[in-house]
């Protein structure tokens, strides 16, 4: 099941990067940055939405349900297989005292 999502979502990922890439721009030119003529097309006109806007938005929602549903899967496994460091060993701490050297006689 976890190999079906996560193929699903690799899938889809790839699919949001081609169509985000593919959309043109909103006709927002750099004079609309700087408060230039064009400033009223900032944010785009209102059209109706594109095949390419639908199927991003789509996208979009499958990668979100895809990625939720993979949190949760890792989720449960780590709770089932207890802690990560659960089946390493202690390091060993035993040390010899330390033995102080004889002083060299001073003559």
């Amino acid at each position: 099941m976890v190999a079906l999502i996560t193929t699903v979502h690799i899938i889809v990922c790839a699919f949001l990067i081609i169509v985000v890439l593919l959309q043109s721009g909103q006709s927002g030119d750099i004079a609309a940055a700087f408060g230039g003529m064009g400033s009223q097309t900032a944010f785009g006109t209102r059209t109706a939405a594109t095949v390419l806007t639908k199927a991003t938005t789509w996208a979009a929602i499958i990668f979100m349900l895809t990625s939720i549903t993979l949190s949760v899967f890792a989720a449960r496994r780590s709770h089932r297989s207890g802690s990560v460091l659960e089946g390493s060993r202690p390091a060993s701490t035993k040390s010899a005292p330390a033995t102080p050297k004889p002083a060299a006689p001073s003559h």
